[in-house]
C-alpha cells in the first residue's frame, strides 16, 4: 500500500503508510492500544467501509488490484478472510459454520461440501479432533477449538490472505501454542497477516514486522532484526518495556 490515510470524522487514524506485505509469509503488526494495528488490518478487506463517517486515502493493492478501486467487495472477502479476537462461531452445527462461506458463494453440491469441510478441518489440524462431531453444536467446543473452527471457516473460501486480529489474546496458552503452530505451518498455503499485543508471540512466529504508534508506521523489517537491533529510538523503548 502506499500513503495509506485514513480518518474517522475528524480524527486522523493512520497517517502516510507505507508497506508492502510479502506472499506466504507472517507479517504481525505491534504496538500500544489504540495505536491503529486493527485499523490498519481492516483495511485489507474493506472492513472500514462499514464504519460510518470513515473516509480512506491513498492505494491498496493485492497484487497489482487496487482493491479501493473498481472491486467486487464480496470476492476480495472471499480472498482476504478475517479472523476475531474472540471466537465467533455462528451457532449451528461444525459443518454448516464451515459450509456457511461455500454455499454464500454458489456451493450447494453435498459430496463438494464434504470436501470442503474436511479439507479445511484439515488445514486446521482439527480434523481427527471434530469428523465425529460435524453435527453437533459449534457453541459445544472449548474456546480453543471454536477460535481454530474460526480459522477452518475462513480458510473454506480459499483465501489468498488470512487477517488474525489478535486471535489469542482470548485462549489459554495451550490453546494458543495451538494456534501459532497452525499459522506456522498455514504460511505455505496463505499470506498472515496478524494483529498481537503479544510480543513474544511476534518474535515467535513472524517473518516481518511492523510497530505502530500513534497511527504512524514507526518501523517496518524483518522480525529478527527489529527485535534484535532496532533502528528507532521509539521502537527501541517499546519493544524493551520503557513504554506501552
Amino acid at each position: 500500500m502506499e500513503k495509506a490515510n485514513l480518518w474517522y470524522g475528524d480524527f486522523h487514524a493512520l497517517k502516510n503508510i507505507d508497506m508492502e506485505i510479502p506472499e506466504n509469509k507472517i507479517t504481525a503488526f505491534i504496538g500500544p492500544s489504540g495505536c491503529g494495528k486493527s485499523t490498519f488490518l481492516k483495511c485489507f478487506n474493506r472492513m472500514n467501509d462499514l464504519v460510518e463517517g470513515c473516509r480512506i486515502e491513498g492505494r491498496f493493492y493485492l497484487g497489482d488490484v487496487d482493491i479501493y478501486g473498481k472491486t467486487d467487495v464480496n470476492e476480495l472477502r472471499r480472498n482476504v478472510g478475517m479472523v476475531f479476537q474472540k471466537p465467533n462461531p455462528f451457532p449451528m452445527s461444525v459443518y454448516d459454520n464451515i459450509a456457511y462461506g461455500p454455499r454464500t458463494f454458489g456451493v450447494h453440491k453435498r459430496a463438494l461440501l464434504d470436501e470442503i469441510v474436511e479439507r479445511s478441518l484439515r488445514q486446521a489440524a482439527m480434523w481427527d479432533e471434530l469428523k465425529d462431531r460435524l453435527t453437533k453444536s459449534a457453541l459445544g467446543l472449548s474456546g480453543g477449538q471454536q477460535q481454530r473452527l474460526c480459522i477452518a471457516r475462513a480458510l473454506a473460501a480459499q483465501p489468498k490472505i488470512l487477517l488474525m486480529d489478535e486471535p489469542t489474546s482470548a485462549l489459554d496458552p495451550i490453546s494458543t501454542g495451538k494456534i501459532e503452530d497452525l499459522c506456522y505451518e498455514l504460511k505455505n498455503e496463505v499470506t498472515i497477516v496478524i494483529v498481537t499485543h503479544n510480543m513474544q508471540q511476534a518474535t515467535r512466529i513472524s517473518d516481518k514486522t511492523g510497530f505502530f504508534l500513534l497511527g504512524e508506521l514507526v518501523e517496518y523489517g524483518d522480525t529478527v532484526e527489529m527485535f534484535s537491533d532496532p533502528k528507532k529510538e521509539k521502537t527501541k523503548n517499546y519493544i524493551t518495556g520503557r513504554f506501552g
